[in-house]
């Protein structure tokens, strides 16, 4: 089961033209620059946007074709904006049942509670809307959305409009609707960090095509594509605790390419985790050093080299099927005899647990 879309629209000196499948469930990140039309996207999805000439199969309907255009009210979708847009004269609950309307005599496959359960807004429930945080409000929103039970999930930029600490606030939720609900999600940002943590996928598009799509791993470690060159480049890798060195509040984990020391005391063995690699952090040596402070390193092999443009250019490596990139001076790589193949060691002067 997969959700087939193909668009053709224009817009005066914009157009959209993109064709892609998604699997029916996970998230898949739509990205790119401001402009290039993720938004368009997310509204010719839901029928905001007309597409003449439009396709779109979401499992086995069929929500637009040559014949047939589902209007947006009898699209089994939820739509998610920046602002949460609740209505101010209805409390927490209110705003909840308001969608409901639209499922009378209709399944509803995630109930009220569930969707409250699954956002932590119990709490919350009788308090009006301008008493809420702004996380709040969009946790809300989110759920207002997942009681409509949609097929997907649109959301654009959900956690553009909060504070650093309000995003950390909602991240778990949304982990827990990926996990829990077999919903697909497509999911617009420019933060790659967020989309690093939430996505299984990602379709990057510029100017109004698709530039690329593929998994979130494997993309976000292409040198072709923009989030490689990026100042913030880095890879997010999935590894498992093995131990834990207490005394100095470190954790040992375990991913295909070797062990890592990280800074964290409270995890547990056994732990599955998600930890970040800047590609700056990232030296290459060709042996094994000894009496350093760095703790984590291990054998590289080279797999492809960047364009060298400029003083600085990146690497990627393979540490035994992960792929790890490592931002280097043309001297270094010069210095080091640098090529496609060269086996050597990278040290990793920082890892970062996703929390």
């Amino acid at each position: 089961m997969s959700i087939e879309a193909r668009f053709e629209i224009n817009k005066g000196d914009f157009s959209l033209n993109v064709e892609f499948t998604i699997p029916e469930q996970g998230i898949t990140a739509i990205m790119g620059p401001s402009g290039c039309g993720k938004t368009t996207l997310l509204r010719t999805i839901a029928g905001l946007e007309r597409c003449k000439n439009g396709f779109l199969k979401v499992g086995e309907t069929t929500w637009q074709d040559e014949n047939v255009f589902v209007p947006t009210h009898k699209r089994s979708l939820g739509y998610v904006f920046q602002e949460a847009s609740l209505f101010e004269h209805l409390n927490v609950k209110g705003n909840l049942q308001y969608g409901l309307k639209r499922l009378k005599g209709l399944k509803q496959d995630v109930s009220l509670e569930h969707a409250v359960e699954l956002l932590g807004i119990e709490h919350l429930l009788s308090r009006h809307v301008e008493q809420l945080s702004g996380g709040e409000k969009q946790r809300v929103a989110i759920a207002r959305a997942l009681v409509l039970s949609p097929e997907i999930l649109l959301m654009d930029e959900p956690l553009a409009a909060l504070d650093s600490a309000r995003k950390q606030e909602i991240m778990p939720y949304l982990e827990s609707i990926n996990t829990q609900l077999r919903i697909p999600v497509l999911y617009v940002s420019h933060a790659v960090a967020e989309v690093a943590r939430l996505a299984e996928h990602i379709v990057l598009i510029e100017n109004g095509r698709i530039r690329a799509r593929g998994e979130t791993a494997e993309m976000l470690a292409r040198l072709d594509l923009p989030f490689a060159r990026d100042d913030d480049a880095a890879v997010y890798i999935e590894a498992r605790v093995v131990s834990n060195d207490e005394p100095f509040a470190l954790s040992e984990i375990a991913f295909p390419g070797g062990q890592l020391t990280i800074a964290a005391s409270h995890l547990s063995v056994g732990q599955d985790v998600r930890v970040r690699i800047a590609a700056r952090d990232v030296s290459l040596t060709l042996t094994h050093q000894h009496g350093t402070s760095i703790l984590n390193i291990f054998p590289v092999v080279v797999e492809e080299i960047g364009e060298r443009e400029g003083a600085q250019f990146t690497v990627r490596l393979r540490a035994n099927g992960t792929s790890i990139l490592s931002r280097i001076t043309r001297k270094s790589a010069n210095i080091l005899g640098l090529k496609v193949g060269s086996t050597l060691f990278a040290q990793l002067k920082s890892v970062a647990l996703c929390s």
